[in-house]
């Protein structure tokens, strides 16, 4: 009598062994999926970071959903960005920081190396404060004890690279999540006007002159100069001896994990903007400083609200300081040949953001400004990556098509174009 089997079964002689059946499908699709999830997310923290709470809600309660718009391109420029400095990782095998190196002159990445460092120390200015007002609003602490308390827990978590990228992975992903779930909460209290949110993302407006301050200071913290150059080196990890055909696939994984992570992302600082926009410019309150806001949202929607306002600020804070240190580690490291202590790279960064707590400046000013110069600093982390993923002597089959150098000069013609049109408001005194 014949037995019958499953297509997982293994004949031994005249005997039957069962074995659980293949996997199939989406579980399958999903576990191989899972192996290259994570970078992206890493680099997402600097998308949430309280520079994009200062922006944010600016935005929202000066000029209501107007300026949704702008989260919605930015976001798009920074999937194309992100994919494009992971193609340029895993294509190489080496970081832009890097490539610059062999690239370009010595002392054009003295220049690089500058203008990096200086982002750096704006990212990392705007993380910092938010860690420590985050303490400050939640447990009332000092902010310079918040600001120690900041640096010793940004400390921790990257002190954790010991162990593996995967796990400051892990850390991340649960910090983002925390963020998404205290939006939720305030998304729900809010009750915005759908209809209008939807108008506004898909319309764009500028209503004056200090929409344009506002909506490049959106750019600088949507898009960052800083992690453009980490997402290349995040990938080194899993690029390690594969062939061409094994970085093409990573190279498509990746970009899923970019897709997933800038939406949740999206997502994040849409809802940043419309609650701004339902509960304060509703309200007819034009938000100066995170403190107003946190200690406005309670008489508004209640100590929930508001307190889910203070735990999101706190791990955009912890998470985004984190990233900050990473990526300056990885600046450091590649355009010219300096060799610091790692602590001693991170006080570096770090020292900004204490000297704006000790001499008392407004931190929602500050946190706004610091955007402003990390737009300025764009151009100087796209253009040499446009010009190394055009090489075919680099890239091999990685190049980039014509279309993509098209899209990827596109938008940074836009932000030097926005940058241009900013300083002119300035000079002449509109904003």
């Amino acid at each position: 009598m014949k037995t019958e089997r499953s297509l997982g079964d293994v004949s031994i002689g005249s005997d039957v062994v069962l074995r659980r059946p293949r996997e199939f499908g989406v579980l399958q699709k999903f576990k191989g999926l899972s192996k290259f999830l994570g970078p992206a997310f890493i680099v997402s923290v600097a998308y949430v970071d309280p520079g994009n709470f200062a922006t944010n809600i600016s935005g929202g309660s000066i000029f209501n959903y107007n300026l949704l718009w702008v989260i919605l391109w930015s976001n798009l420029m920074a999937i194309f960005l992100q994919v494009m400095s992971a193609k340029l990782g895993i294509a190489t095998g080496g970081n832009l920081t890097q490539m610059c190196k062999k690239v370009f002159s010595r002392r054009t990445n003295w220049f690089f190396w500058v203008i990096a460092e200086l982002a750096a120390m704006a990212t990392t200015m705007a993380e910092f404060l938010g860690g420590a007002l985050g303490f400050y609003l939640l447990f009332h602490i000092p902010l310079p004890i918040a600001g120690i308390l900041t640096a010793l827990i940004t400390f921790v978590i990257t002190y954790m690279q010991k162990y593996g990228q995967r796990v400051v992975e892990v850390i991340i992903t649960v910090l983002v999540t925390i963020i998404c779930g205290s939006y939720a909460v305030e998304m729900f209290l809010a009750k915005p006007d759908w209809a209008q949110v939807g108008l506004h993302t898909l319309i764009p407006s500028l209503p004056n002159g200090e929409a344009v301050l506002i909506a490049v200071g959106m750019l600088g913290a949507t898009v960052m100069p800083h992690v453009i150059y980490l997402h290349s080196q995040l990938v080194q990890c899993r690029n390690e001896g594969m062939s061409e055909e094994e970085k093409k696939k990573h190279l498509r994984m990746e970009k899923i994990d970019v897709t997933i992570a800038m939406n949740i992302a999206f997502i994040v600082n849409a809802a940043m903007v419309v609650v701004s926009a339902a509960v304060f410019y509703r309200q007819g309150i034009a938000v100066d400083s995170i403190e107003q806001a946190h200690r406005t949202l309670q008489p508004l929607l209640g100590s929930l609200s508001s307190g889910a306002f203070g735990i999101a600020l706190l791990a955009s804070g912890f998470s985004s300081s984190a990233v900050g240190a990473m990526a300056g580690e990885t600046v450091m490291d590649g355009f010219v040949d300096i060799k610091l202590p790692m602590n001693f790279k991170r006080l570096i960064t770090m020292l900004p953001g204490m000297a704006i707590i000790v001499m008392g400046v407004n931190p929602m000013k500050a946190l706004l400004m610091s955007q402003v110069c990390l737009s300025f600093a764009l151009p100087v982390a796209i253009i040499p990556m446009m010009i190394i993923t055009s090489r075919k002597d680099l890239m091999k089959s990685f190049v980039n098509t014509p279309l993509t150098k098209v899209i990827g000069w596109l938008i940074a013609s836009m932000i030097i174009s926005l940058n241009a049109v900013l300083l002119y408001l300035t000079f002449t005194g509109s904003v």
